[in-house]
């Protein structure tokens, strides 16, 4: 197989002080930071996608803001190359898509924030791609939802997308379980 990782939406602005604050955000990014100190030292693809809202009524993830910046957990280097997003899709008018292929890219480690967002609608595109999709669980957080005046907590929100992508969308394992069985990719 061909790997990437995708490192997803990675910015400051999900951590603590930022406009849009996530769960465990540090603990997820280690973990993130985890696999991707595997992959540079295994010489593998590493793709980073960051967020950009525009227009006169953003209030987060501005253009040239500390809040859109890639944590510096997962600062990317510069032999990786980083995709614009302007919408949860990571694919969506990227240019991902086109790179994965030229790549001849057929395998995709997903890690990043928010889950029940960029996430979910990037893994789900990825397999429309024909993609494998390895979705690394605990290096990916999201926050409590609120439904009809019912909050759901984050740990729900997380659990439940796993659940609903693992198997049909991706296949879903720890960072530990990825890193013991990751000798399959180099």
């Amino acid at each position: 197989m061909n790997t990437v990782l995708i490192l997803i939406d990675i910015q400051n602005e999900y951590f603590q002080g930022g406009k849009s604050e996530l769960n465990h955000t540090i603990e997820t990014a280690n973990r993130a930071k985890v696999i991707l100190d595997f992959f540079r030292k295994n010489s593998l693809h590493v793709f980073h996608v960051k967020h950009i809202v525009s227009g006169n009524k953003a209030k987060a993830f501005l253009q040239d803001s500390i809040g859109a910046e890639i944590n510096y957990l997962v600062t990317p280097r510069e032999d990786e190359k980083v995709f614009i997003k302007h919408v949860p899709n990571s694919f969506f008018e990227t240019g991902l898509d086109k790179t994965i292929s030229d790549n001849n890219i057929n395998h995709i480690v997903v890690c990043g924030m928010m889950t029940h967002m960029c996430i979910d609608t990037t893994v789900r595109y990825a397999k429309e791609l024909g993609l494998i999709v390895t979705l690394i669980e605990d290096a990916c957080t999201t926050k409590d939802l609120t439904r009809n005046g019912n909050t759901i907590p984050a740990e729900i929100v997380q659990a439940t997308y796993m659940a609903s992508l693992d198997g049909m969308f991706a296949k879903v394992m720890t960072a530990e379980e990825f890193l013991q069985s990751s000798n399959v990719i180099c």
